[in-house]
């Protein structure tokens, strides 16, 4: 006897989110980040990437920063995921008008989910910069080199492009 799916219940889509920082002990900040995205509610974080610095985006004149990507899955919609991450951000100390590209506690951005293609004010995925910027792809690299970026190219593709030029791999944060 089959079992039919409970009023309201939603697939598992993948997700992918970015994890950026350069203040106060940014590698810590991915670490709680990072945390904090394996206790949404139907969500489960399955891969995590290495640690990388990277130079700032925008203004040279702030910390360099540390960059990873998590891999998830997910039963949020878009907009209910987008809206986790930004409560997270909160949560951690991020102001809701941080500067553009300015110096941050932390930035948590969806990069893709599945194959959707979202364009909507407030929310586009994929993220409509992955595919320039390496220190979203070399991370990405790290847990889905065969992804497919819809409307962008594979991941591994991209990274080759790329390159990984500014970018370190730092150590892991010891745990208390």
């Amino acid at each position: 006897m089959s079992r039919s799916p409970a009023a309201g219940s939603r697939s598992w889509q993948p997700a992918y989110i970015a994890l950026g920082s350069n203040l106060d002990h940014p590698a810590a900040q991915i670490v709680a980040a990072r945390a904090e995205l394996g206790r949404l509610p139907q969500t489960r974080m399955v891969l995590a990437s290495r640690l990388y610095a990277s130079p700032p985006m925008g203004p040279q004149d702030q910390p360099e920063f540390v960059n990873a990507v998590v891999g998830l899955l997910t039963q949020l919609t878009p907009q209910d995921l987008l809206s986790a991450l930004k409560a997270i951000e909160q949560r951690c100390g991020r102001p809701p008008d941080a500067p553009r590209w300015g110096p941050r506690i932390i930035d948590l951005d969806i990069i893709a989910i599945g194959r959707l293609q979202i364009d909507m004010p407030g929310l586009s995925v994929p993220h409509p910069g992955a595919a320039v910027r390496n220190f979203v792809i070399r991370p990405l690299a790290d847990i889905a080199p065969a992804l497919e970026l819809p409307g962008m190219g594979c991941v591994a593709g991209l990274l080759a492009r790329l390159g990984d030029a500014g970018l370190r791999i730092l150590p892991e944060p010891q745990a208390c």
